[in-house]
């Protein structure tokens, strides 16, 4: 149930951040004081033209002097963030367990399951004890009508299991001022169907690797050798035939195809073998009268495996999809085996995290905003979010005249785009209604169990938002997330707390390197609204066209051009970005610096930028870009992130689109010859 749907996000993009109770970091009109830059030097390789590749010139030599951590797949601005993050979450949590006065119900709960989750011995001794109860149930399932398999499955759900497909509660997206029930493709172990059906040799090498992993897992469970062997291959067997009836990520970016609203009466002609009703009765949501079919054939082939595949297979499968979702909240064999394939085997990490980092993030993940509120408390200012709203108007208010200076785009659809973007609602650092966890029950008895009843309670959460208004509060990250992200169906921007901190916004810096670091990443945020997919959503977030044909004509032969500049990047390995896949962040990309350089020179008012060590206004707007995203990632991190993320690699996000930017030519005396220069004639501009 933990599934988040359409949620356009920056990924491994920044929001912009302040360091709380510093001064503003944009002095009035004829101030003195005279601000740094922001820029760092020692990062530079002086070696590189700028022209030739910007990515290195500002990043290079900080990539030669800090490489990736053992315990991580990729390092830079972003995960450094998380990192430190993740330490101001721990002292927060360290603080509680040594509270000696009572605590507030909140702070009860999550000092129990920080302790539960660093409770060594205990886990240790309890092994995989904290699954007996859900292995005894699917041991058990018998019968005819497989009404016992797929109560089973419910309440496998419910517990925060991926087996067999994915369930979700969010907005409908044509009805935006109500709640749908979502049913999506899922139920596989590894990352994406193609792992199961291609013919590399990384594919069947991942594939041999996995089944080697389930069968230690299994074994791990209790069975023989033979047993787990033979159990390997049917979990195989099954998520292979899952696969086969999926749709790819490029398919899965495609909105209109994903929405296929039926009634329970429909649903059940679909999937005549599949018994809604028990399943949802389980859920307790037997109150519904339609739901959302994301991929009608992919339950189709669900429907004909419940009838066909043997019980004893389903049982096999089922204890395999449990264990894959808790191992990590188990004792140090299940951990380190689930550690060693996803991790070691998918992305090439080296070594596992402290206990005390992946205790954190899991509550974080759980209880995120009992926590949250408290790391906001203690690192997150009211003239913080102040000067984030401030910049935001700013980025708004350039935005509007770019939208309305389009001549591709006609009177009516430059029209409606401006009444879209009039009511883009921007979300600062954390939520104004924080959650409440009072029927979330945390006990001091396993660090599983706790994890299991806080996934049973965020999905009861989630349903029962059905029949209800919609919440226009609610959030979809929690405070400290290094993150944000563009809701279409609710047309918000949301920045939480966690990245609004340097690198990505410094105070203490002029504003060009802020406007270029932070000014991007609002404008990437706004720019989803009106990416390939966001712009298919009118302004109250329903899916609806509000375009002319021409003018989306129009539109698409840009994009288009900017999928074929995507698509001959080169990441490793020979691989190449999918520029359709990664369409939708590109346009992001490329509208956030547009956007955003736009508001830098209008907020000088005429006056010329100052030099800084050295820069102009302008090359340290282009360099205050460039340095957030300075970073390095693992080869098997990259091929894995090519096939499946929506974000291009970083080192092309913060190249490419400078490429179509005329200001950055002129900045960096770019002329023909370099690298990235491309023809005046060949520069795309969208946004």
């Amino acid at each position: 149930m933990r599934y988040l749907r359409m949620r356009l996000v920056l990924g491994l993009c920044v929001c912009c951040a302040l360091r709380t109770g510093v001064p503003c970091a944009v002095p009035c009109v004829g101030a003195e004081r005279v601000l740094k830059s922001g820029i760092d030097r020692s990062t530079f390789e002086t070696a590189v033209k700028p022209g030739d590749n910007f990515f290195l010139y500002v990043n290079g030599n900080w990539i030669k002097t800090h490489p990736i951590p053992p315990e991580y797949s990729r390092w830079g601005a972003f995960p450094k963030l998380r990192d430190d993050n993740l330490l101001a979450l721990r002292e927060i949590l360290d603080d509680l367990t040594k509270e000696t006065k009572p605590l507030d119900a909140d702070r009860r709960k999550l000092r129990d399951f920080y302790a539960t989750a660093m409770d060594e011995a205990r886990l240790e001794a309890a092994g995989a004890s904290p699954l007996a109860g859900a292995l005894g149930a699917i041991a058990k399932i018998k019968g005819q009508g497989h009404e016992e398999l797929i109560a089973e499955l419910a309440r496998l759900h419910l517990a925060g299991t991926s087996a067999l497909f994915g369930v979700a509660v969010e907005q409908d997206e044509k009805q935006s001022s109500r709640y749908a029930a979502y049913l999506m493709q899922g139920g596989l172990g590894l990352p994406e169907r193609d792992y199961y059906l291609g013919n590399t040799k990384d594919s069947q090498r991942i594939r041999g690797l996995y089944r080697e992993h389930v069968a230690k897992m299994l074994r791990l469970l209790g069975d023989s050798p033979q047993a787990a062997a033979q159990g390997a291959d049917v979990v195989l067997g099954i998520e292979t035939r899952l696969a086969e009836a999926s749709r790819t990520p490029v398919q899965l970016r495609d909105r209109e195809a994903q929405y296929n609203k039926k009634t329970l009466h429909k649903l059940a002609l679909l999937t005549p073998h599949f018994n809604w009703d028990v399943y949802l009765r389980t859920m307790d949501a037997g109150g519904l009268s339609d739901v959302v079919v994301g991929q009608p054939e992919f339950f189709q082939r669900v429907d004909q495996m419940v009838e066909t595949v043997p019980l004893d297979d389903w049982r096999t499968y089922l204890r395999w999809h449990l264990v894959h979702s808790l191992a990590a909240y188990l004792n140090r064999p299940f951990e380190e085996e689930n550690f060693r394939f996803y991790s070691g085997v998918l992305r090439g990490v080296k070594q596992m995290q402290p206990r005390w980092k992946r205790a954190v993030t899991t509550i974080d993940l759980q209880m995120g905003e009992a926590l949250g509120r408290l790391y906001v408390e203690k690192h997150f200012t009211p003239a913080a979010k102040e000067r984030m709203d401030e910049l935001v108007k700013n980025l708004i208010a350039a935005y509007r005249e770019r939208i309305e200076s389009r001549d591709w785009m006609g009177p009516e659809t430059k029209k409606q785009a401006l009444i879209k973007l009039s009511t883009v609602l921007p979300k600062i650092g954390y939520p104004d209604k924080w959650r409440d966890y009072s029927g979330l029950e945390i006990t001091g008895d396993s660090y599983a169990q706790n994890v299991m009843r806080a996934e049973a309670f965020e999905a009861r959460y989630r349903l029962s938002k059905l029949g209800k208004p919609v919440d226009r509060t609610e959030w979809h990250m929690t405070p400290p997330t290094v993150n944000a992200y563009y809701n279409p169906t609710m047309n918000e921007i949301v920045f939480p707390a966690g990245i609004l901190q340097p690198p990505f916004f410094d105070p203490t810096a002029d504003d060009a390197v802020n406007y270029g670091g932070i000014g991007a990443v609002i404008g990437h945020e706004i720019t989803h609204g009106f990416d390939d997919q966001g712009s298919r959503s009118d302004a109250e977030g329903n899916l609806k066209n509000w375009w002319t044909s021409q003018d989306r004509a129009r539109f698409t032969a840009k994009t288009d051009k900017i999928v074929k500049e995507y698509d001959a990047c080169v990441a490793v390995d020979g691989l190449h970005v999918n520029g359709r896949l990664t369409l939708g962040e590109n346009i992001a990309d490329l509208g956030g610096v547009t956007i955003a350089y736009a508001a830098y020179q209008k907020s000088l008012e005429g006056r010329p930028a100052p030099v800084i060590d050295g820069f102009s206004g302008a090359q340290r707007f282009f360099i205050g870009f460039a340095q957030v995203w300075r970073g390095s990632i693992r080869d098997a991190d990259q091929r894995l992130r090519l096939r499946t993320d929506p974000h291009s690699p970083m080192q092309f996000r913060a190249t490419v689109p400078l490429t179509n930017v005329d200001a950055f030519y002129a900045a960096f005396d770019v002329k023909p010859g370099d690298a990235m220069y491309r023809r005046p004639e060949d520069r795309v501009q969208v946004w």
